[in-house]
């Protein structure tokens, strides 16, 4: 077998969909659900309990007090965070745990936060904003998996930049990791917008979004937290991406500043 050749095809075996995951999404879509049946459905795997308070009380969440129960964690963080924390886990659960792996969950951790938590200032639906940061990077993980060391060798060289890393794979592999992250997502039942978003943020000049539409809201929105978290400054990122987006840079600032100051702080060492 060729292995350029199964990847340009996708022919590469996905990690199926959680139970758990294909449950949370049913509660999520329906009109009726509680807290309590959200609560119930994550603690019903003790496991998967376990890493979501661990998560919520981690400092990136920035909590005043612990919490001790599933319960206590949807109160304090609403429904909408500790559903993408199950998501978090679930995908970081499919793949087997190593440096390089961690490094992409630790991005796609703080990206998913980031855009969740500004997601509705823009008129988006914050969920979907936060797991389409949590997994626009999902593809990286499958590539490290089929590819092992010489991917982890480019993501080491190139993957401080998506348009370099995208350029890098596609000439390497004939694809991006951008289609297998959408695969991913469609294949685990995740929303279209967010599969969208995943197929076309590593090459945004190649979206057919109209200028101002949501799809295209959402890809500046990532855009801009990628390159926050690449180093650039929120004045500096929000003038490079306003053009096209339907918004003012005022109202993109406004939307980040906040949650972008948040997440800084729990970062900060202690």
């Amino acid at each position: 077998m060729n292995p350029a050749l199964d990847l340009r095809n996708l022919d590469v075996d996905l990690p199926a969909r959680p139970l758990t995951l294909v449950e949370l999404l049913a509660l999520l879509n329906r009109a009726d659900s509680t807290i309590g049946d959200i609560a119930a459905l994550v603690e019903a795997d003790m496991a998967l309990a376990s890493a979501v308070v661990r998560t919520v009380n981690s400092a990136m969440f920035g909590l005043l007090r612990r919490v001790e129960t599933v319960g206590e964690a949807v109160r304090y963080l609403g429904t909408r965070e500790v559903a993408a924390i199950t998501f978090e886990i679930a995908l970081r659960a499919a793949f087997v745990p190593t440096p390089a792996m961690e490094a992409i969950w630790t991005r796609s951790s703080q990206a998913g936060l980031l855009m969740g938590r500004s997601a509705m200032a823009l008129g988006l639906d914050p969920l979907q904003a936060h797991t389409a940061g949590l997994f626009a990077r999902s593809g990286q993980a499958v590539l490290l998996v089929k590819l092992k060391t010489p991917y982890a060798e480019l993501l080491q060289a190139h993957g401080h930049d998506r348009l370099q890393l995208a350029e890098a794979e596609q000439q390497q592999y004939g694809v991006t990791h951008a289609a297998y992250g959408s695969a991913l997502c469609a294949a685990w039942g995740l929303a279209g917008d967010v599969v969208r978003y995943v197929r076309d943020h590593a090459h945004p000049a190649e979206l057919a979004a109209a200028p101002g539409s949501p799809a295209r809201r959402l890809l500046t929105l990532g855009l801009i937290v990628d390159d926050l978290l690449s180093g650039r400054t929120l004045p500096e990122a929000v003038a490079t991406h306003t053009p096209g987006s339907g918004c003012t840079g005022d109202t993109l600032e406004g939307a980040l500043a906040r949650p972008w100051e948040r997440l800084l702080t729990a970062l900060a060492p202690a």
